[in-house]
């Protein structure tokens, strides 16, 4: 298995509203900024040079479709929806964030990339939301409580493998 390096990972969420469409569909939106890298321009939504009403108009112009959240990197936005064909399925399309070009989310081995660390703690939440809310406006009234978190070791992987 080839291990590439990782950058440093501290996620904030800096920012969070729902949207609604006309067509009723709703997306709570998550601002997530990466803190503690060398050059924090293209990580952070403070400094990125992408203002966030051109973002929410870009998101509005896309039109997803359904009920679920949204995760916002500067570099990348995921779009999760509760599967209209099974509403206990999650479905995740990813985008460019500056540009809303899609990108691919498969990884070598026939993977899908899923979530980075801040994407995997929103998903759970709001996973547990949906699960326990008795209807779609319950869960769309409350976001998820995590603000942000920092990967202890972002080359545990590649010790490992060395040490093998």
């Amino acid at each position: 298995m080839e291990i590439k390096p990782c950058k440093p990972y501290i996620s904030k969420v800096c920012g969070y509203k729902l949207l609604r469409r006309p067509d009723g569909s709703a997306f709570k939106l998550y601002y997530v900024s990466l803190l503690g890298r060398g050059k924090p321009e293209p990580y952070d939504w403070a400094t990125a040079g992408i203002k966030q009403d051109a973002y929410e108009a870009a998101i509005a112009r896309l039109a997803p479709e359904g009920v679920g959240f949204i995760t916002a990197f500067t570099p990348i936005t995921k779009v999760f929806r509760f599967a209209p064909s099974a509403e206990t399925i999650m479905h995740v399309r990813a985008y460019n964030s500056a540009t809303m070009e899609p990108l691919d989310l498969s990884r070598p081995g026939h993977y899908l990339e899923f979530a980075c660390y801040a994407e995997a703690e929103l998903a759970a939440e709001e996973y547990r939301a949906w699960a326990g809310a008795p209807s779609v406006e319950k869960y769309l009234s409350t976001f998820a409580a995590f603000a942000g978190g920092k990967v202890a070791s972002h080359d545990k992987l590649a010790a490992y493998a060395a040490s093998l």
